[in-house]
């Protein structure tokens, strides 16, 4: 099922797969889904729920997996993935596509007033504090703290947000 907001704006050129599984994806007020944004039913049953004010830059893929929730005010830049699903891979008898998938890590919850950076990838179990940047093409699959800068690979605090005071 798919929800949007009326005065969400949602480019004709998105992508948005409806799932199979009863999923619910869901488009806060004020929120824009750019050009060459795919959200794709796949792994899981989650839903995906992008909060008010937010925005996703083109190039974006939101895989349902096991679930994505976003708040207020996110910004999302250019050509990020979002998976919140893991394929099953240890049975070498067994082809990878025929193990299915592990269990959920908990989805992706991404809390309000965050931006991330172009070509970021956010795994399942990943948690986006409030008032995080994540730098460009870093990784995320773990819990961030508040206010707090995040980028690489492995993903490193690198700074505060904090309020400049002149000298």
């Amino acid at each position: 099922m798919l929800k949007i907001a009326k005065n969400a704006v949602v480019s004709p050129l998105a992508d948005i797969e409806i799932s199979k599984r009863d999923s619910v994806i869901s488009i806060g007020a004020f929120s824009q889904v750019d050009s060459f944004v795919k959200i794709k039913a796949a792994g899981g049953n989650g839903n995906v729920t992008i909060g008010e004010y937010s925005y996703i830059n083109s190039g974006c893929v939101l895989y349902i997996g096991n679930g994505i929730t976003m708040g207020n005010n996110v910004l999302v830049a250019a050509n990020c993935v979002f998976a919140p699903v893991n394929h099953r891979y240890k049975d070498p008898t067994r082809l990878i596509r025929e193990q299915g998938f592990l269990p959920s890590k908990g989805g992706i919850v991404i809390e309000d007033d965050v931006w991330i950076g172009a070509n970021v990838t956010i795994l399942d179990g990943a948690y986006i504090s409030k008032g995080c940047v994540i730098g460009a093409q870093s990784l995320v699959r773990e819990r961030t703290e508040p206010y707090t800068i995040y980028a690489g690979n492995p993903l490193k605090e690198v700074g505060k947000r904090m309020i400049e005071t002149a000298s």
